[in-house]
This record gives C-alpha cells, sequence and structure tokens, in this order.
C-alpha cells in the first residue's frame, strides 16, 4: 500500500532493539574468540545449544501468551540473553545445566514479568544464580586454560562430555579452580596473596586467560560506549566502586585480598560491568541513579568475593542492586524544570 493511502507516522526504519542487541553481540564476539583460544571449543557448544533452547522457549511463551512470533523472535533479546548464560557458565557446563538455566531465564525472570521491558531482574544473572545455588559441582567445574590442561580437549571430546557425560572418571584431569576460587581458598588458608599469585595458574594481573578475556570484554565496552548502546555512569560507576574498596584492603591489609587490578580481570567483572548492570531494562533511569548503582555493584561484588560465601560476586550483586533501583531512582529524580526546591 502507497504511503499516501497510509495514517501518519511515515517514519519507518530498523527496530532499535534488534540494532542494540546485534551491537552487543557484536562486542561479544572478540571475549568469546579469546575464550575458545584459552580454554578450547566447549563454550562454542554451550553457546549454541543455550541460543537454540532460548528461541524454542521464547517462541513457546509467546505462543501461550498469544503474540506475533516474528517481532519478538527477532529482536534478539533471549539470543543476547543465551550468550551472556553461556559465557557466565563452566565451559563443560552439561547439556541439561545449560538448558535448565535458559529456560527459566525466559520462562521465570523474562515472561513471567510480562516479557522484555517488564522485567525487573537480569533474566540472564538470575539463571546464573538459580543454577549456582542448585547445582554447585556442576557450576565449579571449570577448565584450566588449555596451556596448563593436562588433557586439553577437542571438540569432539567436549561435545562428547556435554552431552554423554564421558570422560566423567577423568573430570579431575580436565577441570580446575578458578582463579578467583583459589585466590579465596588459599587465603582461607592462611597463604599470602603474593605467593598465590607466583602458581601458574595466576597471570600478570589476574588469572591466566582471564585477565585478557577480561580486556577484550573491555574494548568490546568501549565499542558499545562508542556507539551510545550504553552510557559511561554505570561501568564507570561499579569499576570505580571496586577498583576503590580493593584499593583501601589491600594497602590497609593486603593479606586478606588479591591487588586492584586482580579484582578488576578476574572473574566476571568487565563482562558485569559493561554487558550486565547496564542493561537498560533493570538498571536505574536516572544519571544520578546510574552511579549511585553502579557503585552499589562494585563494592557488593567485592564483599561477597572478600566476605562471601562464593569466590565471584557479580551476579549477586547485580540482582540485589536491580531490588533497590526503584528507590533508587525515587530519590535521585532531577529536578523538574522551573519548580522550586522546597
Amino acid at each position: 500500500m502507497p504511503l499516501s493511502r497510509l495514517s501518519s507516522p511515515f517514519l519507518l526504519g530498523t527496530n532499535r532493539v534488534t540494532l542494540q542487541m546485534l551491537q552487543v553481540i557484536a562486542a561479544l564476539i572478540p571475549a568469546i574468540i579469546a575464550i575458545v583460544y584459552f580454554f578450547g571449543p566447549s563454550v562454542l557448544i554451550t553457546m549454541s545449544l543455550a541460543v537454540v533452547v532460548a528461541l524454542l522457549t521464547e517462541a513457546l511463551m509467546l505462543k501461550l501468551r498469544d503474540r506475533s512470533l516474528k517481532p519478538f523472535l527477532t529482536d534478539g533479546s533471549a539470543v543476547v540473553t543465551a550468550v551472556l548464560l553461556a559465557i557466565a557458565l563452566p565451559p563443560l557446563a552439561p547439556w541439561w545445566l545449560t538448558t535448565v538455566g535458559i529456560v527459566f531465564a525466559i520462562v521465570f525472570a523474562k515472561h513471567l514479568y510480562g516479557g522484555l521491558g517488564y522485567n525487573p531482574f537480569n533474566p540472564a544473572m538470575v539463571a546464573y544464580v538459580l543454577l549456582l545455588v542448585s547445582f554447585p559441582l556442576e557450576m565449579t567445574t571449570w577448565l584450566p586454560v588449555a596451556s596448563l590442561s593436562e588433557l586439553p580437549l577437542d571438540f569432539n571430546s567436549a561435545f562428547q562430555f556435554i552431552f554423554n557425560g564421558q570422560l566423567a572418571s577423568s573430570i579431575d584431569t580436565v577441570s580446575g579452580a578458578t582463579p578467583l576460587d583459589a585466590m579465596k581458598t588459599q587465603i582461607g588458608l592462611q597463604q599470602i596473596p603474593s605467593f598465590i599469585t607466583t602458581q601458574p595458574l595466576f597471570g600478570m594481573f589476574g588469572g591466566k586467560g582471564w585477565e585478557w578475556i577480561n580486556i577484550w570484554l573491555a574494548i568490546g565496552g568501549v565499542f558499545l560506549l562508542s556507539r551510545r548502546v550504553i552510557s559511561w555512569h554505570i561501568p564507570a560507576a561499579m569499576l570505580t566502586g571496586l577498583a576503590s574498596i580493593s584499593l583501601i584492603t589491600w594497602l590497609v591489609a593486603p593479606e586478606m585480598t588479591g591487588s586492584p587490578l586482580f579484582h578488576l580481570l578476574g572473574g566476571g567483572t568487565m563482562l558485569g560491568a559493561f554487558f550486565i548492570a547496564t542493561d537498560p531494562i533493570t538498571a536505574s533511569t536516572t544519571i544520578k541513579g546510574r552511579i549511585v548503582f553502579g557503585a552499589g555493584v562494585g563494592l557488593l561484588t567485592y564483599i561477597i568475593r572478600v566476605w562471601g560465601g562464593y569466590p565471584d560476586g557479580i551476579a549477586f550483586a547485580v540482582l540485589l542492586m536491580n531490588m533497590l533501583v526503584p528507590l533508587i531512582d525515587y530519590y535521585t529524580q532531577p529536578r523538574v524544570y522551573g519548580a522550586v526546591k522546597k
């Protein structure tokens, strides 16, 4: 039908949500390549499974809710959730663990609240916390970097392990603790961080391999900033908050924690700063609120890492601050133009 016969407005263009999601995925590609380089191709298997399950679950929920499939399946939100969760999961996560996480993220953390735009919590982090609390053994079975592995897994071996559970009898030869977990455990055994970081598991500043993955995630985050997909307030506040408290503790009591660079380049710090905490739906919407929100995520992440029961606290910190978003937004509303402060 010609535009002259249609009612206004006539502005047609690409779905902005789809464009943003595509840019998020593009920003993750360098880090995904780094993960494959350091930990092998198993992450690609987990990621492919997660995307397929996410799209199928999304389609099922849309059908049950009597919604059109095409606009929601093609907006990229389900794919981004799947990719983020796949990156956060252990490389050798069994297929059922990935499936349970994705189904829970799409059904309960997203559609239960009304779908995209209505969920108060980040779906990927909700699923991650569920899996971590429910299946701690599977969620802590991590691969060491390929250069330290006694039995590096190729694509076929990883596929068999993920879907058939083969090599289970030799799991100790292909799995290991993460640098954050090793640091936390050995500090609890009265080892000092300066000695711990001399072990082969650690690199120049963080864990071997992990520090480079975090650097590439940060570069991807800068790309999102340059494209104005995200704003600088939350990443800057989160990284500043994490670096500040870790620097103070490191200077006062260096025997109880790693260096600020170790915390910045360890675990899921950069993933959380640029790709998780910046979720426009679940984060604070005001400028001051974003700074408070980001700083809160950084501080809580450090507190959980050092004094909590889990080696990395990104997911818990984000969800806890998601709960506070309404309160933060209420007290950080900008002054209405022309209004006089009482």
